[in-house]
């Protein structure tokens, strides 16, 4: 079984060697994504909740594309520059995940690319 790119424009584009998504089987392998905007390539903001949401944005886009939801989210693996923003990022996770909860880890890190606070990535299964 080939492995299929997965590509929208609803998301920023890659910004290396690599693609916003894969689908292989029934699963969507989503890149870590940031909190860039999509048609501009740019950070949407210094701020930690305004990277948070646009990087979640950004994620459920490209599981969308995928012919994904939320809902089909098994796992989250989320990248702060600043583990004292857990708890603001907690709020922020909670009110796109409410009822459903991925397995998900976060993990303090020292610097991301472009200089964002957050990176997000997760893996899916397709809807269909």
């Amino acid at each position: 079984m080939k492995p299929n790119v997965i590509q929208t424009n609803k998301a920023p584009s890659a910004i290396g060697p690599y693609s916003q998504a894969i689908s292989s089987g029934p699963f969507i392998f989503v890149s870590g994504q940031l909190g860039l905007d999509p048609k501009t390539g740019e950070m949407i903001s210094e701020e930690l909740p305004d990277q948070a949401k646009q990087s979640l944005e950004n994620m459920l886009n490209i599981v969308n594309a995928g012919k994904g939801d939320i809902s089909h989210i098994v796992s989250v693996d989320v990248f702060l520059t600043d583990m004292n923003n857990f708890s603001v990022f907690n709020e922020i996770y909670q009110a796109y995940f409410k009822d459903h909860k991925p397995a998900r880890a976060v993990v303090g890190v020292n610097q991301l690319p472009k200089g964002a606070l957050i990176e997000i990535k997760c893996l899916a299964i397709t809807g269909t």
